[in-house]
């Protein structure tokens, strides 16, 4: 039995207890302390609370608190309980007049005097009301205490895996052999196009800056991480032959949202490691496009054996480990992944929507 089954298993039994402890005191503690025949339609109506009682308090536990209380519409919330609590006592009560409850109730306690209807008592209606809204205040607790503790525990796994990960994924998000092989390239350029060689230092230069600036916070600029992706690629380009397609898209113009720094990066990196072949003709297609708060990452490639002397593809597949695992625990269910490297075109794509809202 796995940790989380013995827990689930726990919570049952306690919901279950709690539940029996509540049955025991509306059906016994307080009807059986008046030592009268009560009718069985009374029984009914106590069996009727308990119903609208458990209905209620899972209704808001399982409803009314995520999707209304922790989305910030207090009032709607606060609305929607009395109505739900008034809502119950209303059909209780027409249960009551249905069994003609009052007179049954009166020739229980006083069977020798003659019943004679009277204005109803709305005091036991307030106290219905009060134990229902009672169910809401316990349920509401409950999801809450559950909410911070999922939080916390969520944010001390966050630092574990920042100090237990964040040397091997920094360095797995670019190979040093790409600034090694890019300084040569330039070094070469600077006797034929002195130009060229000039811009690609300060692409250079502008990455190195991002990585030793930017990385060190948990948040950084769509506008940056783009350029830095950019600088990138045509810093690659220096390194291709003309047997290699470059198809580039990357939007311009976009909402400069936060995002996790050095997110993209492996998903191009994986591109140009695995899709470069010096004999065959390659293609290597990258699409970056902004919808509102949402940002797609398109990337698809010709998959090219790896050569297994080649030290820039040792500790392939790190980077993307690394990166997923940051993608899970930083963006949750606010991102779709999908990755594809069994096709009949022997292509790997990757296709990320991350919602940046």
């Amino acid at each position: 039995m796995t940790y989380s089954n013995h827990s689930k298993r726990i919570t049952l039994l306690i919901h279950v207890l709690a539940w029996i402890f509540i049955a025991i005191v509306i059906f016994v503690v307080s009807p059986l302390s008046w030592k009268v025949d009560l009718p069985v339609e009374y029984w009914f109506k106590q069996g009727l609370v308990l119903l609208f009682l458990i209905l209620l308090f899972y209704l808001n536990m399982k409803l009314l608190v995520p999707k209304i209380l922790f989305k910030g519409k207090n009032l709607l919330f606060v609305l929607i309980a009395f109505g739900f609590a008034f809502l119950s006592l209303i059909l209780i009560i027409q249960y009551e007049n249905l069994v003609n409850l009052p007179e049954l109730m009166h020739y229980a306690f006083r069977p020798n005097v003659p019943y004679e209807p009277r204005p109803r008592n709305f005091s036991y209606d307030m106290f219905t009301v009060l134990l229902l809204l009672f169910g809401f205040g316990i349920s509401t607790s409950v999801v809450a205490v559950q909410k911070w503790q999922a939080d916390l525990a969520l944010r001390q796994q966050m630092e574990q895996e920042k100090v237990s990960s964040e040397l091997s994924y920094l360095k797995a998000q670019i190979n040093p052999h790409f600034f090694f092989n890019t300084l040569n390239n330039i070094y070469a350029l600077t006797t034929v196009d002195v130009d060229r060689a000039q811009q690609a230092l300060l692409k250079l230069s502008r990455m190195m800056r991002y990585v030793l600036y930017e990385t060190d916070k948990d948040l950084t600029l769509l506008g940056k991480e783009l350029d830095f992706i950019k600088d990138y690629i045509e810093l690659m380009r220096l390194r291709l032959s003309e047997k290699v397609i470059l198809d580039i898209v990357i939007q311009d113009n976009v909402e400069d949202l936060p995002i996790a720094p050095m997110l993209l990066l492996p998903f191009i990196e994986n591109c140009f490691k695995h899709g470069i072949s010096a004999q065959k003709e390659s293609t290597i297609e990258i699409s970056i496009t902004q919808q509102n708060k949402l940002l797609h990452l398109q990337t698809r490639n010709t998959i090219v054996p790896a050569n297994p002397n080649s030290k820039e593809n040792m500790g392939s597949g790190i980077g993307l480990s690394n990166t997923k695992r940051r993608l899970a625990l930083i963006y949750g269910k606010k991102h779709q992944l999908t990755m594809d490297q069994h096709n009949s075109l022997n292509e790997y794509r990757v296709h990320l929507t991350l919602d940046l809202a």
